[in-house]
């Protein structure tokens, strides 16, 4: 079977000549190697042909990037020479010639070019000539950047500009990047990079540029490295100021309110630091300031016709101002009913007056329990026969039940009057028995059977 395989080497070798083919009698796994100062770096090298039928000689070189060229390695099929500048750090594989570098420095970087002749055994005087480059770095890992701003403190919009810049204690070929809210930067109208993308510069800034920023960096041979976070204040507005208020209906800048309503009206826009607020009503070609905040409390109560208000807002820092006005007419809404809110509870006049009425009743009620004793009264009239009612003519054999009852009879000494007893002489006569007054109470006979109507 290896002799087969040999012969069929042969065979393919053979046509490659015939047919002026150049056949791939080694291989690089990669042309590019990225080293890690102070580690190794191997150069492997992958033979495709078998070495014992072959002659080889050949170079392993080093291209400095100043163009500089040293001979590292020269190598036959048996033996290999190491240039001694490099024999403590550089080892040569046989028999497939791959080179190993040990303890890499800034020195070695550059290109490391193979030149190999092959000459088989059966094809004398042919020789194969191979040559492949490998380009090698020497990379430092990249240290926590640092991240700086100037000026330092908080700037205002449109007046400055901000500086950041991102440095590295240690890494080479540093690839930096820029994140605002972790949102990744790049050029833009007022974003200014530095060729290796350290420095950022804004200028002039905005109020979009207000934010957490943070340095990105690394490099070939490092993970992505991120640095503190750094905040940017910027003093911005006001911007879209704006008049609401949750009660009535509003209609583009008029808002129209039910008749005894209270209503509270909030002015607010987008500003750092946060705006003051002055209210300003408008009549007759004529301003007045009413009230200061964000806040415009209004009685509609007081409200003679529409009115116009104004609510200006002020940004003491960025020295800018902006205003809204509006319309404020007090008519029904049909809504059927009113609010009455006044610092919480608010009554309206016709409220007031119906509880004015109320407290009245009662007190006229309590003084005239106090001295009618409207229960006394209404029992003695219930027992009193009703002298308005006429009876008719009884001879006194009559059934007694229907005589039966309680009578008083008054007798007062003197000139009879037919004017009726006062409530309160009523009252008094229970508990005041004076020499000139009599009272009797006369119950007539009971039959020993009550009547059904009485039990009931």
């Amino acid at each position: 079977m290896e002799a087969r395989g040999r012969t069929a080497l042969y065979v393919c070798s053979v046509l490659f000549f015939l047919t002026d083919a150049s056949p791939e009698l080694i291989h690089v796994p990669s042309s590019v190697h990225h080293g890690i100062e102070g580690k190794s770096v191997l150069l492997s090298v992958e033979t495709r042909f078998p070495l014992e039928d072959v002659e080889i000689q050949g170079t392993w070189s080093h291209i400095r990037p100043s163009g500089i060229r040293t001979t590292l390695v020269s190598f036959t099929e048996e033996t290999s020479i190491t240039d001694m500048m490099y024999r403590n750090r550089l080892l040569f594989k046989e028999p497939n010639m791959s080179l190993l570098i040990r303890k890499l420095n800034q020195d070695d970087e550059g290109d490391y070019h193979l030149n190999l002749n092959i000459a088989f055994h059966n094809k004398t005087g042919q020789v194969i000539k191979e040559e492949r480059t490998v380009h090698v770095t020497v990379d430092v890992p990249v240290s926590t950047p640092v991240i700086e701003k100037s000026p330092s403190y908080a700037v205002v919009e449109d007046k400055a500009n901000v500086t950041w810049t991102c440095s590295v204690e240690r890494g080479t070929r540093v690839t930096f990047q820029w994140l605002q809210d972790n949102v990744a930067l790049g050029p833009s109208y007022g974003h200014h990079f530095s060729h290796d993308n350290s420095t950022l510069f804004i200028s002039p800034v905005r109020k979009e540029d207000k934010g957490t920023y943070h340095c990105v960096a690394s490099n070939a041979v490092s993970q992505v490295r991120y640095s503190r976070a750094m905040d940017l204040n910027v003093y911005y507005g006001p911007y879209n100021l704006e008049v609401n208020s949750s009660q009535g209906l509003r209609t583009g800048e008029v808002f129209t309110i039910n008749p005894g309503e209270l209503a509270f009206f909030e002015c607010q826009a987008d500003s750092n630091p946060p705006n003051s607020y002055v209210w300003i009503s408008k009549s007759r070609n004529a301003t007045q300031v009413i009230t200061e905040g964000p806040r415009l409390e209004v009685r509609s109560y007081r409200l003679a016709q529409a009115e116009e208000y104004l609510c200006r807002a002020f940004n003491n820092v960025t020295q800018k101002q902006n205003e809204a006005q509006f319309t404020l007419v007090v008519a029904s809404l049909g809504t059927g009913k009113e609010k009455h809110t006044q610092d919480g509870s608010s009554v309206s006049p016709l409220a007031a007056i119906i509880c004015s009425l109320f407290v009245i009743g009662c007190i006229l009620l309590f003084f005239l329990s106090r001295n009618c004793h409207p229960k006394r009264v209404l029992m003695s009239i219930y027992n009193r026969p009703l002298s308005e009612q006429k009876r008719p003519h009884r001879s006194g054999h009559e059934d007694a039940t229907e005589d039966f009852g309680i009578y008083e009879f008054v007798s007062i000494p003197g000139k009879m009057e037919s004017a009726q007893a006062s409530c309160r002489s009523l009252a008094r006569l229970e508990s005041v028995q004076d020499m000139h007054t009599t009272i009797y109470d006369v119950i007539r006979h009971v039959p020993e059977t009550p009547s059904h109507s009485l039990l009931n």
